[in-house]
């Protein structure tokens, strides 16, 4: 036995080999030549990873919390307002955070499982000077996907910053972030980047930065500030040393393998394939006769799904069994339906064979939990849709 089962959640995922021999590694002094090339590398493979040539890429140790809370805190000031585009749980801790520096938040939400429609979000811009509009690519908690591209180009019509979660979806999901004008885009290590826990990861663009600078009260949060990070960054992306903070020497090291491993796959193929995932996961899920909390397949994620437990499943009992049969899924997060669905993570370097093992594990687990259904029915879903057909 291998001890140890398949981890089939948004977040931390199953790492690669590579990834994890670098995190492995004797740790070197965060002045050391070998690191000081590492981390250079890395900031500027995440320009290309995020799309963003004209974007300043900052990796400072911590979770996807503190890459959002950096955003809010040298972003806003005491009085500015903010439209939160809400589709779940981090749309409401993207404005709880964006209060906590002063500003007056306006959420716009949708149904659970729903996203604002974008006439929606125009007529509240149009209705106020809004200094940010914040976005969540994907919601964990619903699996909602919005649509980044569109919502940017309005921030950008009405003079707003487009701040885009992308915690749950850079590296899996389509962001062109220069192209599509979004001015801060931030993510964590532990998703679709492929990395162990521990990295704060954003990038700023020009009117992000141009804002920042603008600022006429001091950010307040000393370890947020992009003031005491910047020449950091930008000394180690010119191969110099630099400090503020200790840098998270390993994962730094590991962030790099990753990103070396996702831009020799290729951007297009790496979408593809995440494509294929999420089409193949909801196709084997339907097929069991689960729906899902998005309230349609066009706003479903590719990193991730949300299935909504069959009337009579225990939630608890069912996710025990999953385990019991190798695969480790995530329960409900949304307050409103916690106990009403389960997640499962199809992000990073997961393939067919892990979409297939986990659908064999949710039908073990929905039989012991009394279920009806055809046996086999969600993996040989789940190959025809993969296959596209």
């Amino acid at each position: 036995m291998k001890n140890r089962t398949l981890l089939m959640i948004p977040g931390p995922i199953e790492f690669e080999p590579a990834v994890l021999a670098a995190l492995g590694a004797p740790t070197t002094s965060h002045l050391a030549p070998n690191f000081i090339e590492a981390f250079g590398q890395a900031l500027e493979r995440l320009r290309e990873l995020f799309l963003a040539p004209d974007g300043q890429p900052f990796v400072i140790a911590g979770t996807g919390t503190l890459a959002m809370d950096s955003a809010g805190a040298n972003l806003v000031e005491p009085g500015d307002r903010a439209l939160v585009i809400n589709t779940g749980y981090f749309g409401d801790r993207f404005g709880a955070l964006l209060e906590r520096y002063g500003a007056q938040v306006h959420h716009l939400r949708a149904p659970v499982g729903g996203r604002p429609a974008l006439d929606e979000v125009e007529a509240a811009l149009r209705g106020g000077a809004y200094k940010l509009l914040t976005v969540t690519h994907v919601d964990t908690s619903t699996g909602v996907r919005t649509d980044v591209k569109a919502l940017a180009a309005l921030a950008r019509a009405y003079g707003a910053l487009c701040v885009v979660d992308g915690v749950c979806s850079v590296a899996g999901e389509e962001l062109h972030m220069s192209e599509w004008g979004v001015d801060v885009a931030l993510t964590a290590s532990q998703k679709a980047v492929g990395v162990p826990p521990g990295l704060a990861l954003l990038v700023a663009g020009p009117r992000a930065l141009q804002a920042y600078q603008a600022r006429k009260t001091p950010v307040a949060n000393f370890y947020a500030d992009w003031g005491n990070w910047l020449s950091v960054m930008q000394a180690y992306e010119a191969r110099k040393p630099a400090y503020f903070g200790t840098p998270a020497v390993n994962l730094i090291f590991a962030l790099n393998a990753s990103l070396e491993i996702i831009l020799k796959e290729g951007l297009e193929a790496r979408l593809a394939r995440h494509r294929a995932l999420g089409r193949a996961c909801r196709a084997g899920l339907a097929a069991l006769g689960l729906g899902q909390v998005p309230l349609s397949d066009e706003l479903a994620a590719n990193t991730m799904s949300a299935p909504r437990f069959p009337p009579g499943v225990n939630g608890p009992a069912f996710l025990a069994e999953a385990a019991k049969a190798g695969v480790t899924l995530a329960g409900g997060l949304h307050p409103a339906i916690r106990a009403e669905y389960f997640r499962i993570g199809h992000m990073g370097s997961a393939g067919l064979g892990d979409i297939l093992a986990t659908l064999g594990a949710v039908e073990a687990a929905l039989e012991a939990c009394g279920h009806a259904f055809t046996p086999g029915a969600g993996v040989a879903a789940a190959r025809t849709a993969w296959r596209g057909a």
